[in-house]
């Protein structure tokens, strides 16, 4: 057996250690965001707030947040906190809600990103000699370069696909053998599905850890790909406006939620409805403020991500709980609120159903009408007495576990569209 990677210090220190280098860091990132980014002068000075407060970490509260509307507010480059002739690069959001939310990047930026990457990778489980083949995105999106550069970064052979052309990555995963993919939980499945089609078990392949990011999962979801794919699966987490993927990874030995490298990024949870700091261990909204970043520091950074903080267990630095759920992507459906991943847990118990499926939101006069559409497992199909049961218990788990009707429609095999990316799991076609 390969050599496993060795940990850095910081990843071990005592929690006296980390937070005394947290607070040195994040004097400097308040100071270099007020002095540099006229955006953050002027609302820490209408806040009535200076970095030369900061006494603790606690002081951050007294800070105002930053969101999303904030970098749109000021695009495309009004947040950038160098000069351009600093900056290496950039990316950005597919602007799918509105205008994309730009970023970027000094050199050593670039430089923190890739080892925080090369870290997750680590604590994912590689080993020395191992090959990781790249599924995400490549381009605009944070992805499919964050993953690249990082593996690199950790001495790993990097198979550079990106997403789509499901048969060819089918093909070279069976030809080139990787150990390890990284790509978003749903094209994983699509993957097996394909596999599946071309006679292949998705067990006996090559794979023997997936590292998953860029979307919700559940828990039940990853249960659900390790027994068909044979394989570790754990989560890495990451947004474009904090840096991109290796903000938090999960660790192989524990996968008990993603470990915050909380040497570059300082968490906080808080109440989504009051900003209120809630203490570790409350369910409420994840906040990050960067500690070392250049291009674009980011301060007190509402994600929408709902979670909570836990200690650490792998290693010294808190988790943060799996996250299943948005404060901006929760449904109300007949004043019930709903998230897309409790349907998920629902629909995973039903194994005569296949884990795709997308919820159709409509209105039928004043009342909102929610339909889930989903297919059967390949070796179901034709049993449609299976498939009926299985449906109408869906159909009572969401009814009575969630508290909303849901018209379950099972279509054929492969009636969901396939995503590349993210998948589109909610279809809006209520009236605005």
């Amino acid at each position: 057996m390969t050599t496993p990677l060795p940990l850095e210090p910081i990843e071990t220190a005592s929690r006296d250690e980390l937070a005394a280098l947290q607070l040195e860091r994040l004097k400097w990132s308040l100071n270099h965001a007020y002095e540099n980014s006229p955006v953050y002068r002027r609302k820490f000075d209408e806040a009535g707030v200076h970095p030369s407060q900061v006494q603790s970490l606690a002081d951050l509260a007294r800070f105002p947040f930053t969101t999303k509307k904030d970098l749109r507010d000021n695009y495309p480059f009004g947040m950038f906190a160098v000069p351009q002739d600093q900056i290496s690069r950039i990316h950005a959001s597919s602007g799918t809600t509105g205008k994309p939310t730009v970023v970027a990047y000094t050199a050593r930026d670039i430089d923190t990103w890739a080892n925080l990457v090369a870290r997750s990778v680590r604590a994912a489980g590689a080993r020395r000699g191992d090959k990781v083949h790249i599924s995400y995105g490549y381009g605009l999106f944070t992805g499919g370069l964050g993953a690249h550069y990082g593996a690199e970064r950790a001495g790993l052979t990097v198979i550079p696909f990106g997403g789509g052309q499901t048969e060819k990555q089918v093909q070279l995963i069976q030809d080139f053998r990787p150990d390890i993919i990284m790509v978003t939980p749903s094209y994983m499945l699509a993957i097996a599905d394909e596999m599946e089609r071309q006679g292949i078990d998705p067990a006996t392949c090559s794979l023997r850890i997936g590292i998953f990011g860029a979307e919700p999962w559940t828990n039940d979801m990853r249960a659900a790909i390790e027994q068909r794919m044979g394989i570790t699966a754990v989560d890495i987490y990451g947004l474009s406006e904090v840096m991109g993927p290796g903000v938090a990874s999960e660790c192989a030995e524990t996968k008990d939620g993603p470990t915050i490298w909380e040497d570059h990024f300082y968490p906080e949870v808080i109440d989504p409805d009051t900003g209120e700091v809630l203490p570790d261990g409350e369910f409420g909204e994840l906040v990050f403020t960067s500690l070392t970043k250049e291009a674009l520091p980011i301060i007190r950074y509402r994600t929408r991500d709902l979670t909570r903080l836990l200690p650490g267990t792998a290693r010294t630095m808190r988790r943060m709980e799996k996250i299943t759920g948005r404060s901006d992507d929760m449904l109300i459906i007949r004043g019930v609120n709903v998230f897309p991943t409790q349907i998920e847990e629902l629909l995973l118990k039903q194994h005569a159903l296949a884990p795709h499926y997308q919820i159709v939101l409509t209105k039928e006069g004043p009342m909102d009408v929610m339909t889930l559409n989903c297919e059967p497992c390949p070796e179901t199909a034709p049993d449609y007495g299976a498939l009926d049961a299985a449906s109408k218990q869906l159909a009572y788990d969401i009814k009575s576990l969630i508290g909303v009707t849901a018209k379950v429609n099972v279509l054929e095999v492969n009636g969901i569209e396939r995503s590349v990316g993210k998948a589109r799991r909610v279809i809006d076609k209520r009236p605005k």
